[in-house]
């Protein structure tokens, strides 16, 4: 372009202001929750850090404890088989999960965790009906549900690499921790554990940014049934990295036990352009196997899982379709007593609630099934204001395989800075026609 025809763009000054902007102050912020007790520097507050004191090793830790958590209480009705079938539920029921948070320094802290009206997949309450009877439920109990220290190797001993070379640039985790790979799909579980992270590793011409991780656990190991095996061990490697435009998870575990089990997954998550349109994608393949005999705990089969998702123009909202096709009977390496199956990442109808004895209303195992969900999410009061509505279904391809399909939806409303209600309900059908309905209000305090 000649010179000439920049000459009014110039005159009229940089389309950016150079007049530097003030930083906020503390009146100007907007107030922060706090959570329940702190003690030391706030939770996200605002204001000079305190000096804090140097280890013998030369790092600088500024402790700050805080005390966090969340509780909900539901009332709920829910009949997959049919009105008034002998294992219809209608409960009132309870769930508190509290957690103490020591934070040492930016890289390093101590989480604790009880949730005492929990036990077993039993949760505190008042059962009206069940298959088991009416009465109350007293799941009452201090077990630690959750109890690891987490830090980097380099930050607590900053001496051992004068020179920077991030050779103990490793990240670790040891105690009983949540772990979640594969979104759920091949562990999700809380276990006792040790993981070694090494993180930004570049792959000249590759990735400029890999994740791998190493993992031993070696109690509180959950199998495909949601139930601890006592014997079991896990061993995993799991390694994430950014290749192109596209975040790529390659994992395998195998867990040790008298029913021992091989697991192996593959990730690709990325945004598509179709028609004019970001979509947001996600396509999985995970296989078991079975290295003994088959059961409830281990089987061998495929996995394959497809998410997508976007916004409709001149919306907020989320326009949401999930597939899926399990191959034989895929089963998970290490799956938590309240999570259900591996399709519960598959949907609203898909999902245990994990409280009470509200299941998902379809079946969420992966053995030898196709089918997914379409949905579409609404936001509206700046978002505070969620309305979901879905559409399910699942055809079995082996008589041992349930075939259904349901309709649900979901109502979420904020209140004030710590409160949810949330109001779900579904109807369902089976192949042979029974009907299935199911429904709940959720208050959801957290602090």
């Amino acid at each position: 372009m000649p010179l000439a025809a920049l000459q009014p763009a110039l005159a009229a000054g940089p389309a950016l202001s150079d007049t530097p902007i003030p930083m906020a102050t503390e009146e100007e912020l907007p107030p922060r929750t706090a959570p329940l007790i702190e003690i030391g520097p706030a939770f996200l507050g605002a204001g000079n850090l305190p000096e804090g004191f140097e280890l013998p090793t030369g790092a600088v830790w500024n402790p700050a404890f805080w005390v966090f958590g969340s509780y909900r209480t539901a009332l709920d009705y829910f009949d997959r088989d049919g009105s008034g079938s002998s294992d219809a539920t209608a409960e009132w029921t309870n769930r508190l999960d509290l957690f103490g948070n020591l934070q040492l320094s930016g890289t390093e802290r101590v989480l604790i965790g009880v949730s005492p009206l929990r036990h077993d997949g039993r949760f505190s309450g008042y059962a009206f009906e069940s298959p088991s009877g009416s009465g109350f439920d007293n799941a009452l109990n201090l077990r630690l549900t959750t109890l690891f220290f987490e830090g980097e190797i380099a930050e607590i001993f900053p001496d051992l690499d004068a020179r920077q070379s991030g050779v103990f640039d490793l990240g670790f985790s040891v105690g009983r921790q949540p772990l979640f790979f594969q979104e759920g799909i091949m562990i999700n579980d809380t276990t006792d554990a040790l993981a070694l992270t090494r993180e930004t590793i570049i792959v000249p011409g590759l990735s400029v940014d890999t994740r791998v991780t190493a993992l031993w656990g070696w109690g509180d190991v959950n199998r495909e049934d949601n139930r601890e095996d006592d014997k079991a061990q896990l061993f995993g490697l799991f390694a994430e990295s950014d290749v192109g435009s596209s975040t790529v998870q390659l994992d395998a575990a195998y867990v040790a036990s008298d029913a021992d089990g091989l697991n192996l997954g593959a990730a690709s998550t990325q945004r598509l352009t179709l028609f004019g349109k970001t979509i947001d994608s996600s396509f999985r393949i995970n296989q078991s196997w079975a290295l003994d005999q088959e059961s409830e705990k281990v089987s061998t089969g495929t996995l394959l899982f497809a998410e997508l998702n976007m916004t409709p123009s001149h919306t907020d909202n989320v326009l949401y379709a999930n597939g899926f096709l399990g191959i034989d009977d895929f089963t998970s390496a290490s799956r938590g007593e309240t999570v259900g199956g591996p399709l519960g990442q598959a949907g609203l109808l898909f999902a245990n609630v994990g409280l009470g004895r509200y299941d998902a209303p379809l079946n969420n195992r992966a053995g030898h099934v196709v089918g997914g969900a379409l949905g579409y999410q609404l936001f509206f009061n700046d978002e505070r204001t969620q309305l979901i509505f879905e559409l399910g279904g699942r055809l079995g391809t082996d008589s041992s395989s349930p075939s259904e399909a349901a309709l649900g939806s979901r109502f979420q409303q904020a209140i004030g800075d710590r409160f949810v209600v949330r109001v779900d309900g579904f109807v369902s059908a089976k192949e042979d026609g029974i009907p299935g309905f199911g429904a709940r209000t959720e208050f959801v305090t957290q602090f």
